[in-house]
């Protein structure tokens, strides 16, 4: 029987290479064409050449977005007030475009409905119970369900620490220009072209601030925008201070300064608070890791001892 498979598979794969070494009379008929109409052979003609490169990706990317907006649609936030307060946090995460709303919360549907697909499946062909099967499902829906938010709060704090690291340097900055002579909105453009390969989040929103008030927005309306984006109360206060000194006539370099400084000592604040708390974070690797290893290595020969002189004496 296996000598008949091994000559059967022998016949088919010599077969198939035959039949991919006799000519293609469809190949021939377009050589033919193309000869006729005075093309070369390596030439495509329009209709067969592939797409750019661009148009396919933007068509894929159209094709998602509508995907997007169906998987979103039952989880869409009916209110006005809910819907800016999910784009108010995208954009704290750095999401600002239109479509960041529908395909959050299409990644909400799918791990929700995907986890608990995979549950069902793995609980059901487990042996499980009913009451087990819908515990699991539930609990593991429900987590699918909330991750992605865990994920948007994790990169808007990861991104509000960087805006507030590079703060006070793109500040000192500020200030050096507009001492030197420059405008408010001079100034802020020099510091998001300077400020763009050491803090690209920080630059990035002082650029879309110039562009705003470039575009006739007013610049106090752009500040606070920015710092709505944002999301940090440094980035608040220093709004609050330039309108401020822009509002009584104030010296905009003296009040820049001294934000400067507060903030620049807030974060050394923030440091040693950090350092503080390490001395109590320690403590639980300690107790659960390495105090276990230091008993064994310092109570083990005293315990293999004593097991030894019980097993010689079993009276004592």
């Amino acid at each position: 029987m296996q000598m008949i498979l091994i000559v059967v598979l022998l016949a088919v794969a010599a077969m198939m290479i035959a039949y991919s070494m006799m000519p293609n009379r469809r190949q021939e008929e377009e050589e033919l064409k193309r000869r006729m109409a005075g093309r070369s052979a390596h030439e495509v003609p329009l209709a067969d050449r592939p797409p750019d490169k661009n148009v396919v990706r933007k068509r894929s990317g159209s094709r998602l977005l509508k995907k997007a907006a169906m998987l979103s649609r039952p989880v869409m936030p009916k209110s006005n007030e809910e819907q800016s307060t999910l784009r108010i946090k995208l954009a704290n995460a750095g999401f600002r475009r239109e479509s960041a709303p529908s395909l959050f919360l299409a990644s909400k549907t799918v791990l929700a409905v995907g986890l608990t697909g995979l549950t069902v499946m793995l609980s059901w062909t487990s042996g499980y119970t009913l009451t087990r099967v819908m515990g699991l499902t539930a609990t593991l829906g429900g987590i699918g369900f909330m991750l992605p938010n865990l994920w948007l709060w994790l990169a808007a704090k990861q991104r509000s620490e960087a805006i507030n690291n590079g703060l006070p340097d793109s500040l000192d900055l500020m200030v050096v220009s507009v001492e030197a002579g420059l405008g408010l909105d001079a100034a802020i453009q020099r510091v998001a072209d300077e400020m763009r390969s050491v803090h690209p989040e920080l630059a990035e929103e002082w650029t879309i601030a110039t562009l705003e008030t470039q575009m006739g927005v007013q610049r106090t309306e752009a500040l606070e925008s920015m710092a709505e984006r944002t999301g940090v109360p440094a980035m608040k206060s220093l709004v609050a201070v330039i309108t401020q000194a822009e509002r009584f006539g104030t010296s905009i370099a003296k009040a820049l300064r001294n934000q400067a400084d507060a903030i620049r000592t807030k974060r050394q604040q923030r440091a040693e608070e950090r350092a503080q708390k390490t001395a109590v974070k320690l403590m639980i690797p300690l107790v659960l890791f390495i105090f276990p290893a230091i008993m064994i290595v310092l109570g083990g020969p005293a315990g293999i001892m004593f097991m030894r002189q019980m097993k010689d004496n079993p009276n004592l």
